[in-house]
Protein backbone atom coordinates (compact mmCIF):
# COMPACT_ATOMS: atom_id res chain seq x y z
CA UNK A 1 0.00 0.00 0.00
CA UNK A 2 1.40 3.57 -0.95
CA UNK A 3 1.80 6.61 1.35
CA UNK A 4 -1.28 9.15 1.16
CA UNK A 5 -0.37 12.45 -0.37
CA UNK A 6 -3.53 14.92 -0.82
CA UNK A 7 -3.48 17.56 -3.69
CA UNK A 8 -5.68 20.21 -2.62
CA UNK A 9 -6.23 21.91 -5.64
CA UNK A 10 -8.92 24.53 -7.32
CA UNK A 11 -8.99 27.60 -8.53
CA UNK A 12 -6.48 30.82 -6.89
CA UNK A 13 -8.60 31.76 -3.97
CA UNK A 14 -10.56 28.66 -3.14
CA UNK A 15 -9.03 28.08 0.05
CA UNK A 16 -6.44 25.80 -0.63
CA UNK A 17 -3.51 27.23 1.92
CA UNK A 18 -6.21 27.61 4.36
CA UNK A 19 -7.73 23.66 4.05
CA UNK A 20 -4.17 22.45 3.96
CA UNK A 21 -2.64 24.09 6.83
CA UNK A 22 -5.63 23.08 8.70
CA UNK A 23 -5.31 19.00 6.80
CA UNK A 24 -1.77 19.53 8.03
CA UNK A 25 -2.37 20.15 11.60
CA UNK A 26 -5.07 17.69 12.51
CA UNK A 27 -3.37 15.22 10.37
CA UNK A 28 -0.26 16.09 11.68
CA UNK A 29 1.16 15.23 7.82
CA UNK A 30 4.18 17.36 6.30
CA UNK A 31 2.75 20.23 3.93
CA UNK A 32 4.05 22.00 0.97
CA UNK A 33 2.58 25.33 -0.16
CA UNK A 34 2.71 24.73 -4.18
CA UNK A 35 3.04 28.71 -5.05
CA UNK A 36 6.54 28.52 -3.41
CA UNK A 37 7.68 26.04 -6.32
CA UNK A 38 6.87 28.32 -8.88
CA UNK A 39 9.74 29.81 -10.25
CA UNK A 40 10.35 33.72 -9.61
CA UNK A 41 9.61 34.15 -13.49
CA UNK A 42 6.14 32.74 -13.03
CA UNK A 43 5.32 34.58 -9.99
CA UNK A 44 5.85 37.59 -11.83
CA UNK A 45 3.92 36.58 -15.07
CA UNK A 46 1.45 36.11 -12.84
CA UNK A 47 1.60 39.20 -10.62
CA UNK A 48 1.52 41.54 -14.20
CA UNK A 49 -1.49 39.55 -14.62
CA UNK A 50 -0.47 37.48 -17.41
CA UNK A 51 -1.80 33.63 -17.18
CA UNK A 52 0.75 30.71 -17.33
CA UNK A 53 0.79 29.18 -20.21
CA UNK A 54 1.36 25.11 -20.02
CA UNK A 55 5.25 25.19 -21.01
CA UNK A 56 5.39 27.60 -18.14
CA UNK A 57 3.66 25.30 -15.59
CA UNK A 58 5.69 21.63 -16.70
CA UNK A 59 8.73 22.66 -14.65
CA UNK A 60 6.24 23.72 -11.49
CA UNK A 61 4.30 20.77 -11.86
CA UNK A 62 7.36 18.38 -12.17
CA UNK A 63 9.55 20.03 -8.55
CA UNK A 64 5.73 19.03 -6.76
CA UNK A 65 6.04 15.94 -8.27
CA UNK A 66 9.48 14.89 -6.91
CA UNK A 67 8.07 16.31 -3.30
CA UNK A 68 5.43 13.86 -3.19
CA UNK A 69 7.82 10.96 -4.26
CA UNK A 70 10.26 12.31 -2.00
CA UNK A 71 7.47 12.27 0.96
CA UNK A 72 6.15 8.78 -0.58
CA UNK A 73 9.59 6.73 -0.72
CA UNK A 74 10.27 8.09 3.13
CA UNK A 75 6.30 6.89 3.73
CA UNK A 76 5.76 10.01 5.08
CA UNK A 77 2.06 11.04 4.23
CA UNK A 78 1.94 14.68 2.86
CA UNK A 79 -0.43 17.29 1.98
CA UNK A 80 0.18 20.01 -1.44
CA UNK A 81 -1.25 22.97 -2.53
CA UNK A 82 -1.21 23.00 -6.30
CA UNK A 83 -4.20 24.80 -8.37
CA UNK A 84 -4.24 21.33 -10.67
CA UNK A 85 -6.55 22.93 -12.83
CA UNK A 86 -6.56 20.42 -16.08
CA UNK A 87 -6.46 16.48 -15.65
CA UNK A 88 -2.92 16.79 -18.04
CA UNK A 89 -1.67 18.99 -14.42
CA UNK A 90 -3.27 16.06 -12.48
CA UNK A 91 -1.35 13.60 -14.41
CA UNK A 92 1.70 14.86 -13.61
CA UNK A 93 1.24 14.55 -10.23
CA UNK A 94 -1.15 11.38 -10.51
CA UNK A 95 0.46 8.38 -8.12
CA UNK A 96 -0.51 5.42 -6.04
CA UNK A 97 -1.81 7.06 -2.82
CA UNK A 98 -2.67 10.73 -4.27
CA UNK A 99 -5.92 11.86 -3.15
CA UNK A 100 -7.09 15.23 -5.27
CA UNK A 101 -9.25 17.52 -3.08
CA UNK A 102 -11.13 19.71 -5.17
CA UNK A 103 -12.29 22.92 -3.62
CA UNK A 104 -14.92 24.05 -5.63
CA UNK A 105 -17.59 27.40 -4.98
CA UNK A 106 -18.94 29.92 -7.29
CA UNK A 107 -16.96 32.51 -9.22
CA UNK A 108 -18.67 35.61 -7.24
CA UNK A 109 -17.77 33.90 -4.26
CA UNK A 110 -13.96 33.24 -5.11
CA UNK A 111 -14.22 36.56 -6.74
CA UNK A 112 -14.89 37.97 -3.20
CA UNK A 113 -12.23 36.11 -1.66
CA UNK A 114 -9.63 37.23 -3.26
CA UNK A 115 -10.58 40.84 -3.17
CA UNK A 116 -10.54 40.58 0.24
CA UNK A 117 -7.15 39.04 0.61
CA UNK A 118 -3.72 40.79 0.95
CA UNK A 119 -0.16 39.98 0.08
CA UNK A 120 -1.10 37.22 -2.28
CA UNK A 121 0.62 37.95 -6.08
CA UNK A 122 -2.52 36.56 -7.87
CA UNK A 123 -4.74 39.62 -9.13
CA UNK A 124 -8.12 39.39 -9.53
CA UNK A 125 -8.26 39.97 -12.81
CA UNK A 126 -6.63 36.50 -14.13
CA UNK A 127 -9.23 34.47 -12.05
CA UNK A 128 -11.52 34.23 -14.96
CA UNK A 129 -8.67 32.82 -16.98
CA UNK A 130 -8.46 29.98 -13.81
CA UNK A 131 -11.92 29.24 -14.52
CA UNK A 132 -12.14 28.45 -18.10
CA UNK A 133 -8.76 26.51 -17.64
CA UNK A 134 -10.54 24.29 -15.00
CA UNK A 135 -11.11 20.74 -16.21
CA UNK A 136 -13.17 19.59 -12.79
CA UNK A 137 -12.01 15.68 -11.50
CA UNK A 138 -13.25 13.28 -13.87
CA UNK A 139 -14.85 10.17 -12.36
CA UNK A 140 -11.62 7.82 -12.91
CA UNK A 141 -9.90 10.28 -10.79
CA UNK A 142 -8.89 9.99 -6.96
CA UNK A 143 -10.36 12.89 -5.63
CA UNK A 144 -12.75 14.24 -3.13
CA UNK A 145 -14.94 17.30 -3.81
CA UNK A 146 -15.29 19.89 -1.12
CA UNK A 147 -18.09 22.90 -1.57
CA UNK A 148 -16.39 25.72 0.06
CA UNK A 149 -18.52 28.68 1.80
CA UNK A 150 -18.33 26.94 5.30
CA UNK A 151 -16.03 27.50 8.15
CA UNK A 152 -12.95 25.86 6.73
CA UNK A 153 -12.96 23.54 9.82
CA UNK A 154 -16.23 22.42 8.79
CA UNK A 155 -14.51 21.64 5.06
CA UNK A 156 -11.46 20.09 6.65
CA UNK A 157 -13.64 17.67 8.38
CA UNK A 158 -15.55 16.90 5.32
CA UNK A 159 -12.30 15.91 3.92
CA UNK A 160 -10.74 13.94 7.17
CA UNK A 161 -14.28 11.84 7.14
CA UNK A 162 -13.87 10.96 3.06
CA UNK A 163 -10.09 9.16 3.54
CA UNK A 164 -9.78 5.78 3.01
CA UNK A 165 -7.31 5.33 5.59
CA UNK A 166 -5.16 7.78 7.83
CA UNK A 167 -1.70 6.49 7.84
Amino acid sequence: MSTTVLVVMGVSGSGKSTVARLLAEKLGWDMLEGDDKHPEANVAKMASGTPLTDEDRWPWLRSIAAWIDTRQAARRPGIVTCSALKRSYRDVLRREGVIFVHLTGSTDQIRDRIGHRAGHFMPTSLLRSQVDTLEPLEPDENGIVVEIGRPPEEEVAEVIAQLPNRN
